[in-house]
């Protein structure tokens, strides 16, 4: 797969030179952890790349769910977009403040919701500053546009199904969080929940596909790293973190080096390490 996917990944270089078309969509779709003391919000206002609208995770989710910004219903997600100036027939760049965290949920999510038109920014903002390319705290001119969203169910998963591919076998569950979670050694940053993993998962936390620089490792890179972790590609996958957010960046990972069969489970640890009915592996 090249560099530049429009329906996976882009460069800045990529970015800066389709920055005036009139399809372009840009999104700041920064989010942070809670103890990061870090506001998105506040940081878009004070600078983000020339035309980004905000795109906040945390609002634009299913809030009938006490579980952390799970995925929002159709009608939300359109009229959210609407709000947006998002539509039909728009090519949707995401980017986020960390280099690539955040803006990998935002990608799964318009897949998720059937739009297939949407690329990461590799590095983020990060990198699109160190370049010292241009950005702007006026907000966009928006202009209203339809939507179209057909739900693809495939692309997620609920602890039923994720319970059920943890006893059969037949899918890969491949968890994002530190090795540290993963083996239960280390607290959850939320409280109440248990430590460790979910049984016959594999670990590939989320920073051993990335660059110093927050860009995404090359393809030729990737696959073995998935390979070592114990992740059988010959297997349909099922990624998880600690809420869905950092599952996304194995997710785009996975597509990346065209492993097309995957899923993202949705309440991760969030909802798995909640309920003590449920088993969980620790150790190594």
């Amino acid at each position: 797969m090249s560099e530049n996917d429009p329906k996976t990944l882009v460069s800045t270089d990529w970015l800066a030179q389709h920055l005036k078309d009139p399809d372009l969509r840009i999104l700041d779709a920064s989010w942070y952890m809670p103890q990061s003391g870090r506001n998105p919000r506040a940081e878009y206002e004070e600078a983000h790349i020339p035309g980004a609208r905000f795109f906040d995770i945390d609002d634009i989710s299913d809030h009938r769910s006490e579980l952390p910004h799970m995925a929002p219903p159709i009608e939300k997600f359109m009229s959210r977009m609407r709000e947006m100036g998002v539509g039909d027939g728009h090519q949707v760049v995401a980017y986020d403040g960390s280099g690539l965290f955040s803006a990998a949920r935002v990608w799964w999510l318009f897949r998720l919701m059937g739009k297939t038109d949407i690329a990461v920014l590799d590095g983020g903002l990060p990198k699109w500053i160190a370049e010292e390319r241009e950005v702007e705290d006026l907000p966009p001119i928006v202009r209203d546009r339809h939507m179209t969203v057909q739900r693809q169910a495939h692309l997620t998963k609920d602890v039923t199904q994720v319970a059920a591919a943890a006893k059969l076998g037949d899918y890969t569950i491949v968890d994002a969080r530190s090795a540290a979670r993963f083996r239960g050694e280390e607290e959850e940053p939320r409280p109440g929940l248990r430590s460790g993993r979910i049984p016959n998962s594999v670990n590939v936390p989320y920073p051993d596909v990335l660059n110093a620089d927050g860009t995404m490792k090359s393809v030729d890179a990737l696959k073995p790293i998935f390979e070592n972790a114990g992740v059988d590609l010959g297997k349909p996958a099922i990624t998880t973190c600690g809420s869905g957010v950092t599952a996304a960046i194995l997710s785009l990972a996975l597509e990346r080096i065209g492993h097309r069969r995957h899923a993202l489970y949705d309440g991760s640890w969030a909802e798995w390490g909640m309920y003590n009915d449920l088993k969980i592996k620790t150790g190594a």
